[in-house]
């Protein structure tokens, strides 16, 4: 199985520079906005995207952390996390947060997960790397680099805080 960098540590972060002033432009500001990042890369991927939008508008944006198990339609019920969303989304804009965007049922999950607790006024969508291969009607707002791939490659996104390195690779 052969690899290939796709995005080094750079582009990373240009990528998420970019995606929090399309945040900031879409949403006029950070007025009830809520970043909520999915397990696992994805809430880091949200922590550095609070820590950039504090450092363009000096104010301190909410980030929360998403587990989707519960909701996933490829795995069995009756296991049980009991994850509750603590932090009160009704009425917040939120952003929601993954590294890599394939079929679209993660972030089906991670909505269906939101839902379960609040009503928030919107969710958007924030993905490092969108893949393609859709088989749900959902599209990603804010979008770091779009990666055609054939179903049997892979996407990997490696992050300082999980994988000791910055970067994406796409492996055959």
């Amino acid at each position: 199985m052969s690899s290939k960098l796709l995005i080094d540590n750079n582009a990373i972060s240009r990528s998420i520079t970019r995606i929090c002033h399309e945040i900031l432009e879409k949403n006029k500001g950070v007025k009830n906005l809520v970043l909520a990042g999915i397990r696992t890369r994805g809430y880091f991927l949200a922590l550095r995207i609070a820590k950039k939008i504090e450092e363009i508008e000096g104010i301190k944006v909410n980030v929360i952390e998403i587990d989707i198990t519960d909701y996933r339609d490829d795995i069995n019920k009756n296991k049980s996390t009991n994850f509750k969303i603590e932090y009160d989304l009704k009425d917040k804009n939120v952003i929601l947060i993954d590294d890599v965007m394939f079929t679209g049922r993660t972030v089906r999950a991670a909505i269906d997960c939101i839902l379960d607790f609040y009503r928030p006024c919107k969710i958007l969508l924030a993905v490092l790397i969108d893949r393609g291969h859709r088989e749900l009607p959902i599209r990603a707002d804010f979008v770091g680099k779009n990666v055609p791939t054939s179903l049997n490659e892979k996407i990997k996104v490696h992050l300082n805080e999980v994988d000791s390195e910055d970067c994406v690779l796409i492996t055959n």
